[in-house]
C-alpha cells in the first residue's frame, strides 16, 4: 500500500534543488482523498450545526436546563423568604419607592411582629431541651414498662414464664425487619431521589416559565393577543424606555406588583390602574402608548392611557386583540320601533364604549360639534342622534346638508326647512337659515318669563363649506370667513351665546378642521365636542379642546379607514368615568335605508310637516332707497335715529345692524356720514344725488 503512495511533498537536497512536477500518468487517488473528506465533512458540520433541527434541539436543552436553574433559584428565594425576614423588608422598599408611606410603616410593625415571634421560638426551642429528654427517657420507660406488664398477662394466660419477654422481642423484630426494609430501599432511593428532586424543580421553573424567550418553540414565542397578567403589565412598563420607572421597579422588592390595581374585566378588553413610582410623570407614560402597546402584544389603537381620579395614576384600557375590529350589535332604533324619545330627559342611544357598556348621550340645550377626516362616518354619527331625537314630536329641525348627496333625504317631511347642495347659492341659504334661527332666538328672549317654547335644531352638516365661501352680499358683508362681518360667523356665534337658554341649539358637522374652515370661537362653543380619526394632535386639540387630550383623548391615533364610526366624545352629557376628560365611544351604524324607515316612524308622530327647500328671500331691500326713505324732509339725520327707522322700515332686512353696517352701505357713495355738531349724520341732499344719478337698473343690479 505505502509503494503505491506518492508524496505531496519532497524535502528538497540542497538550495540548488526544485521540486519536482508531477510525474505523467493517473493522478494518484490515495493522496488527494484525503483533502476532500475533510472539505465534504466541514460542510457536513456546518449544515447540522445551521440546520433548523439542530437549532429546535439547542432550543430544547436550553429550555429545559433554564426550568431547572429557574426552578432551584425560586425554590431557593420561597425557602429564604420563610425563614428570614426578606419578604417584609421588600415590600417596605416597594411601597417607599412607590411613595406609599403608611403602607410602608404597616410592613414594617409586620417585620417587627415577626421578629418579635421568631426570637420567641427560638428561645423556648433553647429552653425545651431538657425537657424534651426528660420527656424521651419517660416515654421510653412507660413503654417498656407497659410491654412488660402485657408480657405478664400472656405469661398467666399461656402459663409460660418466656411470654413476658414476648412482646418486646415481637417491638425489636419489628424493628429489625423495618431496618431489613430500609436497607433494601435505600440504595435505589438514593439514585432515584436526586432525579425526583432534578423533576419537582424542573416543574416549578416550567410552571413559572423561567426560560428566556429564544428558547420557548416558535408558537410559544408568539405572544399576540395573550391574556394580560400583572408580570406582563410590569414587564411592559418597565421596558418603555423612561429610566425613573425602570430604576423603581428594579429596587422594588415585588418586581413592581404594587403598583398595579387589580385588573378587571373590562368589556372587549381588561382595565387595570397603575400608581406611578416618585419621579415618573403621567405624560411620560401617555407619550409612548405605541412602545407599550407593542410591549403588551397589542396593536397602538388597542390600549387606551386615560387619567382617573387619583394622582400619579395611569389607567390603561387593553383590548382583546381583534376585538375591535369587530363591529357591535344593531343601534335600539332599528330593534325597537316602539321607542320614543324625550329631548329634555332623554338620552340617545349612540353606541357601546370600550367597556361594552351602552353610551347614552344627553341633547338637551347643547350645541354639538363633530368633526373628523372624509370618510369616517361624520354623517351616519350626526344623523343618527337627529333620527333619534325626531321621536320627540315638539322637536323642530332646520337642516342644511352642504354636501347634498342625499344622506339627510329622509327628513323631507320631517324638518321644516331642507337644504341640500355645495354650491355658493346654498351656502347663502343655510346661512339665512341661521341668521332666521337668531330671530326666533331674540323673538323667545323677549317674550315673557317662563314662557315655554318647543326644542328648535340647527343642523348645518359639512360646515367647512360655509366657512369657506367666498360669496359676498348685496350689503357687501361675506357669507364665509371668521370675521365680524362674516355673516354665518356671526349668526354662529349669536345661537352659541344665547340659544340654549331658549332651546334654539345648533348642531354642526366639519371635516378635517383648521383655524380657517373651524375657527376658535365656533368650536369653542360647542357644549358636546365629538371627533372620529384625525390626522395630527393639533386637529384633535381643536376638535376637542385642551383638556381633553391632556387627559388622553386622542383621535388622531384612531386608524382611518378602520376605525369608521369610533368617536371621541368631550360633553357633560355623557358619562366619562371620574378623573377623565373625554371617552371613547363605537357608534352604531344605521344604513341610509333603515334610516328612511325611522324617519317614517318620526313623521307618523306629527300631524303632517312642510319642507322649505329654499329660504324665502321676500322683496329684494334696496338700503340705500331705504335710507332716503326714512330720512323723509330732514337735511340731515342722526344715524342712530336712521338705524331705528330702518329697523322699524324693515325689521328682518335691517334689524341687526349697527353703524358700521350703515358706514359700508354708504361708503364710497359721495354720501357718507359725517359729523355735524360733533355728531354723525346723514345728509338727505347727498344721497337723494346719488340715488338720481344711479342707472334705472342699478336697484335690480344690486339685488342680484
Amino acid at each position: 500500500m505505502t509503494d503505491n503512495v506518492v508524496p505531496l511533498f519532497k524535502e528538497p537536497q540542497s538550495s540548488t534543488d526544485t521540486i519536482p512536477a508531477p510525474a505523467p500518468g493517473p493522478a494518484a487517488p490515495d493522496a488527494v482523498k484525503p483533502v476532500r473528506v475533510w472539505r465534504r465533512t466541514g460542510r457536513g458540520l456546518r449544515t447540522a450545526v445551521t440546520s433548523e433541527r439542530s437549532r429546535t434541539a439547542a432550543r430544547l436543552v436550553a429550555r429545559h436546563g433554564m426550568y431547572v436553574i429557574g426552578g432551584t433559584r425560586i425554590t431557593a428565594k420561597r425557602t429564604w423568604d420563610g425563614r428570614t425576614a426578606s419578604r417584609y423588608e421588600r415590600m417596605i422598599r416597594a411601597a417607599e419607592a412607590g411613595g406609599n408611606f403608611d403602607e410602608a410603616k404597616e410592613w414594617e410593625d409586620r417585620l417587627q411582629r415577626f421578629r418579635a415571634g421568631r426570637h420567641h421560638r427560638r428561645m423556648d426551642l433553647l429552653r425545651s431541651a431538657p425537657d424534651l429528654t426528660k420527656s424521651a427517657l419517660y416515654g421510653t420507660g412507660l413503654t417498656v414498662g407497659g410491654l412488660l406488664l402485657l408480657g405478664i398477662v400472656l405469661a398467666i394466660a399461656n402459663e409460660d414464664i418466656s411470654w413476658v419477654v414476648a412482646p418486646i422481642g415481637a417491638v425489636i423484630e419489628a424493628i429489625r425487619w423495618i431496618v431489613a426494609v430500609a436497607t433494601v430501599v435505600w440504595g435505589p432511593a438514593l439514585t432515584v431521589g436526586p432525579w425526583l428532586a432534578l423533576l419537582a424543580l424542573w416543574g416549578v421553573g416550567r410552571r413559572q416559565q423561567t426560560a428566556p424567550q429564544w428558547t420557548l418553540p416558535a408558537q410559544q414565542r408568539d405572544d399576540a393577543g395573550a391574556p394580560i397578567t400583572p408580570s406582563i403589565v410590569v414587564t411592559a412598563l418597565r421596558d418603555l424606555g423612561i429610566a425613573p420607572l425602570r430604576n423603581a421597579i428594579k429596587d422594588m422588592g415585588d418586581a413592581g406588583a404594587g403598583m398595579l390595581g387589580p385588573i378587571r374585566i373590562a368589556g372587549c378588553g381588561v382595565e387595570v390602574d397603575v400608581t406611578l413610582p416618585s419621579g415618573v410623570s403621567t405624560a411620560e407614560v401617555q407619550g409612548r402608548r405605541r412602545k407599550l402597546a407593542e410591549n403588551l402584544a397589542r396593536h397602538e389603537h388597542e390600549v387606551f392611557i386615560t387619567l382617573p381620579a387619583a394622582a400619579r395614576t395611569v389607567r390603561l384600557w387593553i383590548a382583546d386583540s381583534g376585538a375591535l375590529d369587530e363591529p357591535i350589535g344593531p343601534s335600539p332604533l332599528v330593534t325597537d320601533e316602539t321607542m320614543t324619545a324625550n329631548y329634555k330627559t332623554g338620552k340617545a342611544p349612540w353606541g357601546q364604549d370600550l367597556r361594552g357598556d351602552a353610551a347614552l348621550i344627553s341633547l338637551y340645550q347643547r350645541m354639538l360639534l363633530i368633526t373628523g377626516l372624509s370618510n369616517q362616518g361624520k354623517t351616519a354619527a350626526l344623523r343618527a342622534l337627529a333620527l333619534w331625537l325626531a321621536l320627540d314630536k315638539t322637536v323642530e329641525f332646520r337642516i342644511a346638508d352642504l354636501k347634498g348627496v342625499g344622506d339627510w333625504d329622509m327628513f323631507d317631511g320631517l324638518a321644516t326647512t331642507l337644504i341640500q347642495g355645495p354650491t355658493d347659492e346654498h351656502v347663502i341659504d343655510a346661512t339665512e337659515m341661521l341668521e332666521g334661527g337668531v330671530a326666533e332666538m331674540e323673538r323667545r328672549i323677549q317674550a315673557p318669563p317662563g314662557t315655554v317654547f318647543p326644542p328648535l335644531v340647527l343642523v348645518v352638516d359639512e360646515a367647512q363649506v360655509a366657512f369657506m365661501c367666498p360669496a359676498v352680499g348685496d350689503d357687501k358683508r361675506p357669507y364665509g370667513g371668521s370675521k365680524a362681518t362674516s355673516r354665518y360667523f356671526m349668526a354662529a356665534r349669536k345661537i352659541h351665546n344665547q340659544g340654549r337658554a331658549v332651546d334654539v341649539t345648533l348642531w354642526e358637522g366639519t371635516q378635517d378642521p383648521t383655524d380657517q374652515n373651524l375657527p376658535k370661537l365656533v368650536r369653542e362653543g360647542a357644549h358636546t365636542r365629538v371627533s372620529l380619526a384625525l390626522g395630527t394632535e393639533s386637529q384633535a386639540r381643536m376638535a376637542l379642546g385642551d383638556k381633553a387630550v391632556d387627559g388622553g383623548a386622542a383621535p388622531h391615533l384612531l386608524r382611518q379607514g378602520l376605525d369608521k364610526g369610533t368617536v371621541v366624545v368631550a360633553s357633560d352629557g355623557i358619562a366619562i368615568p371620574a378623573g377623565q376628560a373625554s371617552i371613547t365611544v363605537r357608534t352604531h351604524y344605521i344604513d341610509t335605508d333603515t334610516a328612511k324607515l325611522i324617519a317614517e316612524r318620526a313623521k307618523a308622530l306629527r300631524d303632517g310637516v312642510t319642507t322649505a327647500h329654499t329660504i324665502d328671500h321676500g322683496p329684494a331691500a334696496d338700503p340705500l332707497a331705504d335710507i332716503l326713505s326714512v330720512l323723509g324732509t330732514e337735511p340731515r339725520v342722526l344715524t342712530q335715529d336712521v338705524l331705528k327707522r330702518l329697523a322699524a322700515l324693515n325689521k328682518d332686512a335691517y334689524g341687526g345692524w349697527s353703524f358700521l353696517d350703515l358706514k359700508r352701505v354708504l361708503d364710497g357713495t359721495g354720501a357718507e356720514p359725517y359729523k355735524s355738531d360733533g355728531r354723525m349724520v346723514i345728509g338727505r341732499e347727498r344721497l337723494a344725488r346719488v340715488l338720481a344719478s344711479r342707472p334705472d337698473n342699478g336697484s335690480a343690479s344690486a339685488a342680484e
